[in-house]
């Protein structure tokens, strides 16, 4: 049930309807106004409920905020060792810097957690997510003295590219296509990799 379904539904209380709502509201809050500036009493508002129900369902603004924004990482995106770093890295540019995600507000979930990065323990949960879930694999299929810093600088390349285009608006990226611009990351991503 989405949020908007939740809203034009008549009141019986539904708890699993009620804690998806919630989250949703908490996507689209925290992604146009970050962690500071956006309250618990204003997700509550968003779907009309007291705001002890936030606390009920997920303890605390911060439990909400790291389910609010965790999004798996695909599977098998670096299962196939046959399948180029550049490969993979064209799936990430897609999702990361073209996509729209809808449900945070147009934005990647990495882009809405540097919104409030600000934070320590957003800090550490958006390095928890990147070095962890995206670049530890990066390293070893590189291999070589250097692998974890070539991984971070393909992770650079791609969240940088996310910020420009969604967080800045630079004119050239945002105006370029998704096909034009991967055979530019692709170059970059391939002297890193030795691919």
């Amino acid at each position: 049930m989405t949020y908007a379904d939740f809203m034009t539904q008549p009141r019986r209380r539904d708890k699993a309807a009620t804690r998806a709502a919630l989250l949703e509201a908490a996507r689209l809050r925290f992604a146009q106004h970050g962690y500071d500036g956006t309250g618990v009493r204003d997700i509550a508002g968003d779907v009309g409920v007291d705001p002890a129900l936030v606390f009920r369902y997920f303890g605390s603004k911060d439990r909400l905020y790291g389910e609010a924004v965790t999004v798996e990482v695909p599977a098998g995106r670096l299962g196939d060792p046959d399948r180029p770093i550049t490969h993979i890295t064209d799936g990430l540019l897609h999702d990361v810097v073209f996509a729209d995600w809808e449900e945070f507000d147009g934005e990647h979930p990495l882009l809405v957690m540097l919104r409030s990065s600000g934070r320590t323990a957003i800090r550490d949960q958006l390095r928890e997510r990147i070095c962890a879930d995206y670049l530890q694999g990066f390293a070893e299929r590189m291999g070589g003295p250097d692998a974890a810093l070539r991984a971070e600088l393909v992770g650079a390349l791609l969240l940088g590219l996310g910020v420009m285009r969604s967080l800045i608006g630079s004119p050239a990226l945002s105006d370029a296509a998704f096909e034009e611009t991967r055979t530019l990351v692709a170059r970059m991503v391939a002297a890193l990799a030795d691919d």
